[in-house]
């Protein structure tokens, strides 16, 4: 309110008001100069306004006084509540700290004024992080309160502080932050290797400083905390190789320093060391900050065909599966470093292997006919597997298919045995031990059951004592036996499967009785050998023998003398072949004997001639018979006859000797005319034979001796 000494109250004085909010925060009465706020004020948007006043006459408009300068002050109430400006925090600590260690310090703002009351005396208090956290009420430190939490087990956490005002009286305004916590990493785990034992296989081509493998060992620590260092402990094969730490990973990547053999050395075994490069003395307590593991290598061969996983398969199926069943599968890899794809294929050797079929790809061995037990209880065939970059390496693998059937047949004794006994044979003496077998395949477990038949239980000779392993042994229930009396008994013996349902069968042994020496050496089982006074020593027989061993080589020898002269006989000058005569007695019958030769060979030209090797030379080689164009119908001799000179003529496997040949009949029109002296009219010498050079190199040497005269020369044979 506002009043001016000159004022009488009669309505002379008029008041104004100027300065901040005049007029939009403040009014004043004119009239009695009371001043009014026409709106709410804030304390913390405007604390105090700086006003002026005077007082002046209504008449004149001139002061009465001086302008006056006064304060409106605004008085706080608690409207505000404390604000986190800095909020959301974020703030870590190290794992394994001590309780109280320092985490953060917080700091909640208040605008209500605190120099009035305590509407801006904050209080900080935590709502959600305890116990592993704590607060200071006053300053907002943030301190550890649980000793050694592992970041390995939980990292992070979130806790949740409050601040009120009023010193956290009743009534008073509060407000929130997060605090979200990470605990750092320390130095507090060691690596360790999952496993004790690395098995690497290395192709003996590898390079050397080549990457051959990569062991690591696990550190649950964190940053440069899980830093490994990984070194090869001196041992065997430590010198041919290396290892380093990748950077990235923290893996130890194993890499080649000399060359491989696999023919020298198949493997190398060395152990490996991991530890840490940077170490928290704090902690040596817990144990050593290393591990050690061990590397096994195995040198691969290069360009190897495919393993089988396995060194023969054993499968089963059962007779008259449909056709496509898949009854089991073979394996193969390539070990190589390449590692080829695998193709299989069944190698074909008989119409059984039919049966099956075999997937290329995949292996798997599937049913292509219907089977049946009763007719092949058992199939075996092989399988080959080729690698796809080189298909010619290729490895084979047996595979055994089992036919599998219901119990169908009883089992049998499974050979028929030859028992003896001896006279002297004493009770519960084992004279044989049989075993059975069934024509069914006998399924995992099938036992067989030995026992004797009723009516033969009651004989006091023999009895069968089941040995409960699918064998059984027949014993003597007597004292001696006598061949003189029986020479043989017959013991029924019964046997019984385990399968559903069950199969029996009788079965009759023969027993022979013999006669043994003292130890049970058999010494004769025939009744005849009684009356025998002696037989033949072993050394008799063998001398025996040696003589017709003797005899028969005398017989062979002799027989083999006899060929070799008639082979002699034959051939009897060591001169060359073609210049020996071969003198014949026959005197022929000119071309009316017709019973020496076949007359019709030369009168049909179709007739093919024997390829007839001559018997009074011995030819050099083996000459094979020359193709000959077939004689076309109604040909004339005479073409016959030239056609088989010409062959004759440019044939280089022709026998460098003359020959004769006498042919029947000449043909029409002949050059030579008849070459036969019979009815001739001319003598020889008055015959021109000069035409003979005309017909080839085959009538050279006749052509020579008929050509010119020349006294008779004895040392030359022609």
């Amino acid at each position: 309110k506002l009043h001016s000494d000159l004022d009488k109250g009669v309505g002379t004085v008029k008041y104004t008001l100027s300065g901040d909010g005049a007029g939009t925060v403040f009014t004043i009465d004119e009239t009695t100069g009371d001043i009014h706020a026409i709106r709410s004020l804030d304390r913390e948007e405007k604390p105090f306004y700086t006003l002026r006043a005077q007082a002046v006459d209504v008449d004149t408009k001139k002061p009465l006084e001086p302008e006056s300068e006064f304060i409106i002050k605004v008085q706080d109430i608690n409207d505000n509540e404390p604000k986190f400006l800095d909020g959301p925090y974020v703030a870590s600590v190290p794992e394994m700290s001590p309780v109280g260690a320092y985490v953060l310090q917080v700091k909640a703002t208040d605008a209500d004024d605190p120099t009035y009351g305590n509407s801006a005396r904050v209080v900080y208090s935590i709502l959600q992080g305890q116990p592993y956290f704590s607060i200071d009420p006053k300053t907002g430190v943030i301190r550890t309160a649980l000793p050694n939490m592992d970041r390995e087990v939980k990292e992070q956490y979130q806790v949740l502080i409050q601040a009120k005002d009023m010193g956290g009286q009743l009534g008073g305004l509060a407000g929130t932050t997060t605090v979200n916590i990470t605990l750092t990493d320390v130095n507090d785990n060691p690596p360790r290797f999952p496993k004790s034992i690395f098995h690497l296989k290395v192709p003996e081509s590898s390079h050397v400083g080549s990457a051959i493998g990569r062991i690591r060992a696990v550190d649950p620590d964190f940053g440069k905390n899980a830093e490994i260092e990984y070194n090869i402990v001196p041992g065997d094969g430590g010198n041919l190789f290396d290892i380093t730490t990748d950077e990235n990973t923290q893996e130890g990547v194993i890499k080649l320093k000399k060359p491989l053999d696999f023919e020298t050395k198949k493997a190398y075994t060395f152990k490996v060391e991991a530890s840490n490069l940077h170490l928290d003395h704090r902690f040596h307590s817990v144990g050593p900050f290393k591990d050690t593991a061990t590397v096994k290598i195995n040198v691969l061969d290069t360009d190897e065909p495919p393993v089988f996983s396995k060194p023969m398969y054993i499968m089963e199926v059962y007779e008259d599966t449909p056709v496509g069943t898949i009854i089991g599968a073979v394996t193969a890899q390539d070990l190589d470093a390449g590692s080829s794809s695998v193709r299989y294929f069944i190698d074909w050797k008989n119409d059984v292997d039919s049966y099956f079929t075999i997937d290329a790809t995949e292996g798997t061995i599937a049913t292509n006919e219907l089977l049946d037990r009763e007719s092949t209880a058992q199939y075996n065939f092989s399988i080959i597997a080729s690698k796809v970059s080189n298909p010619l390496l290729t490895s084979k693998v047996n595979v055994i298919i089992n036919v599998l059937d219901v119990n169908e047949f009883p089992p049998e004794i499974s050979v028929p045995y030859e028992t003896s006994v001896c006279e002297n044979a004493k009770p519960g003496q084992v004279i044989q031990t049989v075993t059975a077998a069934d024509k069914d395949l006998s399924p995992a477990g099938q036992r067989f059951s030995f026992r004797l038949s009723a009516e033969a239980s009651n004989k006091p000779n023999f009895t069968v004592h089941d040995y409960r392993n699918n064998t059984a042994g027949i014993e003597t229930r007597r004292n001696g036996y006598s061949r003189r009396q029986q020479e043989l008994y017959f013991l029924p013996v019964v046997i019984e499967d385990s399968s559903y349902p069950v199969q029996s069968s009788t079965n009759t042994m023969t027993i022979r009785v013999c006669r043994c020496d003292s130890d049970g050496t058999i010494l004769s089982c025939n009744v005849e050998a009684i009356f025998l006074p002696v037989g033949l020593s072993t050394g008799a027989l063998i001398a025996i023998l040696l003589c017709i061993v003797i005899l028969l080589v005398i017989v062979v020898l002799y027989v083999a003398l006899r060929r070799q002269k008639k082979k002699d006989t034959l051939m009897t000058s060591k001169e060359d072949i073609r210049d020996n005569v071969i003198h014949y007695d026959d005197e022929g019958g000119g071309e009316e004997d017709t019973q020496a030769f076949d007359i019709g060979a030369l009168r049909n030209p179709k007739v093919i001639e024997d390829n007839k090797i001559r018997r009074d030379i011995k030819p050099d080689s083996l000459r094979f018979p020359r193709q000959r164009p077939p004689v076309e119908d109604n040909t004339d001799i005479r073409d016959f006859i030239n056609q088989r000179l010409q062959e004759n003529d440019v044939d280089p496997t022709a026998p460098p000797y003359d020959s004769l040949a006498t042919y029947a009949y000449e043909g029409n029109g002949s050059v030579a005319e008849s070459l036969s002296s019979i009815d001739s009219l001319t003598t020889e010498a008055d015959q021109d034979y000069d035409y003979l050079s005309d017909w080839g190199p085959r009538f050279k040497i006749l052509a020579d001796m008929f050509g010119e005269e020349e006294s008779y020369n004895p040392d030359k044979v022609t």
